[in-house]
């Protein structure tokens, strides 16, 4: 029989032959998923012999890995600003970069914008994240897919916040209130084009909804319509923050000048590449 131990080190091998990144934290995290046992659980249990009916438990989900469907998808979750969100096939699984612009917001707005509008928002991720952060505002979040809204309902029950944001089905703008305003915008819209999703890692190009990813033959055309539809949609004072791709800084900043935004600000993410816009009117 072999043990915990040899097991994951077997699943690495397979791993790195398959060519999957983080081999070794992979196979740790998908032996642990399929035991029941966390991370420390399982280092403290490495030297334990595994039976049959459990070495049958693993085995289809290292299969699924290797097929290069995402570790998020087989365990069924992710976390996110110290949440856990429901993942699947229905919306994009939230990355790191949007994590840290959720961060960046709420170092930003000491005080709490009353109101904030999360536009397409998939998971829920953005929208649970600022309403955990920002409990006195009034968060609402629109989504056009209706299988990613029922994803980001599902999540709201799970996070504890169905009370804390208003989840609509709309088209970006289009099912608000002609009236309604907002003193903070967040999109993390698609921003590939369809050639750079095209030439995506199968994990994403293959598992994850191409509406979420690409924005068309130009990856800037949606970007740049929330940055036209947003100059209204704004209190006096309000704010705009985008996640974008990496090199579409200059002209869209050049289109929020355009717009009669106020200086648009290009930051970058941990990689130190660029991958936010802020712009206040």
């Amino acid at each position: 029989m072999l043990t915990i131990l040899e097991i994951i080190k077997k699943t690495t091998e397979f791993f790195e032959k398959k060519g999957v990144e983080s081999a070794r934290l992979n196979a740790e995290l998908l032996v642990g998923h399929a035991l029941g046992l966390k991370r420390m659980q399982l280092y403290i249990q490495f030297e334990r012999p595994l039976g049959e009916p459990e070495l049958e438990k693993i085995r289809p989900l290292v299969k699924r890995r290797s097929n290069r469907e995402p570790l998020q998808h087989i365990l069924g979750t992710t976390e996110f600003s110290g949440l856990t969100l429901k993942v699947d096939r229905r919306a994009l699984i939230p990355r790191p970069e949007t994590e840290y612009l959720l961060e960046l917001l709420v170092k930003r707005f000491p005080v709490p914008p009353p109101r904030v509008l999360d536009l397409g928002t998939g998971t829920g991720a953005i929208a649970f994240a600022l309403a955990k952060a920002w409990p006195e505002s009034k968060v609402v979040a629109v989504e056009q897919s209706d299988e990613a809204l029922a994803l980001a309902r599902e999540n709201a029950e799970l996070c504890g916040l169905s009370a804390s944001v208003d989840l609509l089905s709309s088209d970006w703008f289009s099912a608000l209130p002609a009236l309604d305003k907002f003193d903070l915008i967040v999109a993390n819209p698609p921003y590939l084009s369809d050639e750079e999703t095209d030439a995506a890692p199968s994990e994403v190009k293959d598992f994850e909804p191409r509406q979420a990813l690409s924005a068309g033959l130009d990856g800037a055309v949606t970007l740049e319509h929330i940055i036209r539809e947003s100059r209204d949609r704004l209190s006096p004072g309000g704010s705009l923050a985008l996640e974008t791709g990496i090199a579409q800084h200059p002209r869209l900043l050049a289109l929020l000048h355009a717009q009669g935004y106020g200086e648009g600000e290009s930051l970058k993410d941990l990689t130190g590449r660029d991958r936010f816009v802020l712009a206040t009117l």
